[in-house]
């Protein structure tokens, strides 16, 4: 591929940009171009049609980088965009067509995000969803240093229900056709690691990274190995 690519960063939920800040001094550091798109948290369909717009904006091929909830949405989003060259899954879901989020954090036993997660009515039969503030660093981010985790809890996004409750849309996934990359720890306490593990050997891993101990913040926590395992797809790609 002559033409260099553009990583695109989708957070996921209960995070924002931001949690890429270490992602993308890393790779900015070598000369990789990569961007952090915004990601609405109110369903897998329209979320999935930001991030595609946010990848024909770009002009050029793409590498899709997604954590936890993002990974149903770069699922979703790579269906039908010819830019898209490859996936990468942190701490992410990588759902079947049906599948949904909630669903595959409960098919292997593990998660205590269900514990700590509070509601706000949205006045529509729907809630949005955040992880309560005192419980998020050790649910969220246990291996992320206390201040910061505690700044992370306070600008967490909400995430609606029914994003984590949508079946994954598209009848073929996109894992199915583009070569994908997945990193993880093994101190997951909200997508357990068996699933997580799971996921990535369904999919066809071309390289999995598991890092011991390592909370669903792995992208903060561990930034240069989620960087080292981005360069390597870029390198696959090239």
């Amino acid at each position: 591929m002559s033409e260099s690519l553009t990583v695109v960063l989708v957070h996921g939920a209960f995070a924002e940009s931001s949690s890429w800040t270490g992602v993308l001094a890393n790779l900015h550091a070598r000369g990789v171009a990569a961007i952090a798109t915004p990601n609405q948290l109110r369903s897998v369909t329209t979320d999935a049609d930001n991030v595609r717009r946010a990848v024909e904006s770009v002009g050029g091929p793409v590498l899709l980088v997604g954590h936890s909830y993002g990974g149903a949405v770069i699922t979703e989003a790579a269906v039908g965009a010819d830019a898209v060259k490859g996936l990468v899954y942190v701490a992410a879901f990588a759902p079947e067509h049906g599948e949904t989020a909630l669903g595959l954090t409960g098919q292997f036993p593990g998660s205590t995000l269900g514990e700590t997660v509070r509601a706000i009515p949205l006045g529509d039969g729907t809630n949005d969803l955040i992880v309560d503030r005192e419980l998020f660093p050790n649910q969220f981010a246990g291996d992320v240093p206390l201040a910061d985790a505690q700044i992370a809890a306070a600008t967490q996004r909400a995430i609606r229900d029914f994003a984590l409750n949508e079946p994954q849309p598209a009848e073929t996934s996109a894992w199915k056709t583009l070569p994908s990359w997945f990193v993880y720890g093994t101190g997951d306490k909200n997508i357990p690691a068996e699933g997580l593990r799971f996921m990535a050997e369904r999919a066809g891993s071309l390289k999995t990274v598991e890092i011991p101990d390592a909370s669903h913040s792995v992208m903060v926590s561990h930034p240069d190995a989620v960087a080292d395992l981005i360069v390597g797809a870029l390198a696959y790609l090239a």
